[in-house]
């Protein structure tokens, strides 16, 4: 997960947090929604970019055991 990634994401949960509370405060249900809705929002993004960073990781993981297994095969 890159940094603008991390920072994007916990903008949005810090931000639906305010806005949740907000509307909490307040009596609007709306804002408050809102708020949870953007927070989940970015919990949902912080999932997605761990899910792609695992995936890269065991494509990187194959390719460097294919690697391996390749020159095994040539040297013998």
């Amino acid at each position: 997960m890159t940094v603008e990634e991390k920072f994007d994401n916990a903008k949005d949960k810090i931000a639906g947090k305010a806005k949740e509370v907000e509307g909490k405060v307040t009596g609007d249900k709306q804002q408050e929604l809102q708020g949870k809705t953007q927070n989940i929002f970015g919990k949902a993004k912080d999932a997605v970019t761990d899910i792609k960073d695992a995936a890269e990781e065991a494509v990187k993981d194959t390719i460097d055991d294919y690697k391996q297994d390749s020159k095994k095969n040539i040297d013998k």
